[in-house]
C-alpha cells in the first residue's frame, strides 16, 4: 500500500484540517422552555476531542495503515509526536475546562499514561512489608524484655 501522505507537511496539513473540523462542530440541543411552555431546539457550537482514531477516519485512512506507514518512520517521527502531544493536551484541556466530564478522566488520560491511583512498585511494597515486620519483631522483643525485667 502506498502512503497517503507523501511528506510530513501533507500529514500535518490534514491534521490541521481535522482539528478545525473537531473544534467547529455543531449539535442540536433541545430543552424545555418554561417561559414559552414548549420544547425548543437550537444548533449550538460543540467540539470533539482530538484522537488519532478520529484523524484516521477523517483522512480516510485505516488506523493500522497510520501506525505501519507513519508512526515508526523516521521521516514522520516529529509530525507523529506533535499529533500525539496535541491529542493529549486537547483531552487534558477539555477535562480541566469541564468540557469532558471529570468522571471520564481516568478513561481519557489513561491513554496517555496518567493514572488516578498511586502506583506502587513491587520493590516498594516489599520493602514496606519488611519494615513493618521488623517493627513488629522489635516491639515483641521490647515487650518480652519488659516482662523479664518485672
Amino acid at each position: 500500500m502506498t502512503r497517503r501522505f507523501k511528506t510530513p507537511a501533507d500529514l500535518l496539513k490534514t491534521w490541521k484540517d481535522y482539528k478545525e473540523d473537531c473544534d467547529h462542530r455543531t449539535v442540536t440541543r433541545t430543552e424545555f422552555s418554561s417561559k414559552l411552555g414548549k420544547f425548543c431546539s437550537a444548533e449550538v457550537p460543540a467540539s470533539v476531542t482530538y484522537t488519532i482514531e478520529g484523524f484516521c477516519i477523517y483522512a480516510g485512512l485505516a488506523r493500522s495503515a497510520f501506525y505501519s506507514h507513519y508512526v515508526d518512520v523516521k521521516k514522520y517521527a516529529e509530525a507523529v509526536e506533535l499529533i500525539r502531544t496535541e491529542c493529549e493536551i486537547d483531552a487534558r484541556s477539555k477535562l480541566e475546562m469541564n468540557i469532558i466530564p471529570t468522571s471520564l478522566a481516568g478513561l481519557w488520560m489513561g491513554k496517555y499514561g496518567y493514572t488516578t491511583k498511586q502506583e506502587v512498585s513491587d520493590n516498594t511494597a516489599k520493602a514496606k512489608a519488611i519494615d513493618n515486620i521488623q517493627t513488629m519483631v522489635e516491639q515483641l522483643h521490647e515487650a518480652e524484655d519488659d516482662d523479664v525485667a518485672d
